[in-house]
């Protein structure tokens, strides 16, 4: 057999750097030059200059950590959180929370530059919400650590694998303030509980819940335990072993209200609802007023999960047709609809990744789209529709790449992009969320 000789990578060699940040990234980076190519410095801040320490030196860009900043940026402000420089959650809470609204849209902008040539882009006024404890779900993750001989509760590192021990979350609801604490305690109490991978959390209108995954069989003592702690913080506790179903006929059905529209969401503990409460319901408000439908319009709601646009836009629209790749998201979109009474919404399974030529529900009769998929964007599905059909498209993106990638096949299409706006949906961090309405030459 021929062994191929692969050369040993040459190890980095330390080097600290003196950089004059110009611009920040997507990702919430500082952007610099060194060596006449790109720099995203971790930490950094527009118009600072600062000291790094050099991580990664690719062909066309490089990494650097920051060191010491020489000279601030006005809008650098003192993180609010004990974790803040060993957890990987938040990334943007030594900046000012407006300048981070105006550095996500400045970092938009640029992608939209590049991916799709398109700029003068007519910016709205973001959709904002408090700036802590803004989060009514999330996951939080559980450790064996080696080192420290003891199971960790909490957030993993930054580009690391590895647990932080959290005592408190301040983004996360108030609800869950004692979760980290009350777990690490009863999780290096039991022995039994040591097969815990991690806690997924969820505050409804239904009650406070925690799914708890675990990979090996717990007994029902060490549960009881668990449930009585529970009982205590009024969580709703269940398990959730590696057959991935999440037992919940003991418990009762989670759900959303939202009030403008006199809307019932339910779901299951497994199904994806947005985690800002309060920028998901802006969110939705600025579809309506954004699409201003005049009720004989025909929609499709592509990637609609349990139905949270499609039915709202079924009160304005003569139809919604929605269209989503799980299945369980599909049956809660239908039950949601015959709970609200709306019988113009239908939805459908379907995987739309794959070939839509014989797909059930479509229409050639549909004149508005809608777009929310995953962070991989909608290319896929974008590159087989027949766009001109449709008048208008709205598009709702959680990846700003994706969407700068996507915008310029539908720009190719004959839109145009009449608006845009910033939803700071997760504060203090990279994550960048953004509505975008395309209408018809």
């Amino acid at each position: 057999m021929a062994q191929i000789f692969k050369a040993k990578k040459k190890p980095l060699k330390q080097q600290t750097l003196t950089l004059n940040i110009t611009a920040m990234d997507h990702q919430g980076r500082g952007v610099a030059k060194h060596n006449n190519k790109v720099c995203f410095v971790s930490g950094a801040l527009m118009n600072e200059k600062v000291t790094a320490s050099l991580i990664e030196d690719k062909a066309k860009y490089s990494s650097a950590k920051l060191v010491k900043v020489i000279n601030p940026s006005g809008a650098r402000t003192q993180p609010f959180c004990q974790h803040y420089n060993h957890c990987g959650g938040c990334q943007l809470q030594h900046l000012e929370i407006n300048q981070q609204v105006v550095e996500k849209q400045n970092a938009v902008t640029q992608l939209f530059q590049k991916f799709a040539k398109l700029s003068d882009l007519n910016w709205q006024a973001p959709l904002l919400s408090k700036p802590t404890h803004y989060r009514r779900s999330a996951r939080i993750a559980v450790m064996y650590d080696k080192a420290a001989k003891k199971m960790r509760v909490g957030y993993r590192a930054p580009s690391s694998k590895n647990v932080i021990s959290i005592e408190q979350c301040d983004v996360l609801s108030e609800t869950f303030t004692n979760v980290f604490s009350i777990f690490e305690t009863l999780i290096n109490q039991y022995k039994a509980l040591h097969s815990i991978s991690h806690l997924q959390l969820c505050q409804n209108e239904a009650g406070n819940f925690i799914v708890i995954r675990h990979t090996k069989a717990i007994p029902d003592e060490a549960k009881s335990y668990v449930q009585e702690a529970a009982h205590a913080q009024q969580w709703l506790i269940t398990w959730q072993d590696n057959s991935d179903v999440i037992e919940q006929t003991h418990l009762p059905t989670p759900y959303y209200f939202l009030e403008k529209f006199n809307l019932k969401f339910e779901f299951g503990l497994g199904n994806f609802i947005q985690v800002n409460d309060e920028v998901n319901q802006a969110m939705l408000a600025q579809s309506v007023n954004w699409l201003n439908l005049q009720g004989n319009e025909q929609v499709l709601d592509l990637f609609c999960g349990i139905g949270n646009f499609s039915l709202v836009l079924a009160q304005h629209a003569k139809s919604v047709i929605g269209v989503e790749g799980v299945a369980s998201a599909v049956a809660m979109a239908t039950q949601n609809a015959q709970t609200n009474s709306i019988t113009n919404a239908h939805f459908h399974c379907f995987d739309l990744t794959q070939k839509i030529e014989t797909a059930q529900w479509f229409n050639k009769a549909l004149d508005v789209l809608v777009l929310d998929p995953s962070r991989t964007g909608a290319m896929a599905v974008l590159e087989q529709l027949p766009l001109k059909q449709f008048k208008t498209i709205l598009y709702v993106s959680c990846d700003p790449v994706t969407l700068a990638r996507d915008s310029a096949i539908i720009s190719q299409a004959g839109f145009k992009v009449t608006k845009i706006g910033l939803m700071n949906m997760f504060p203090h961090t990279g994550h960048i969320e953004t509505m975008a309405l395309f209408q018809r030459r």
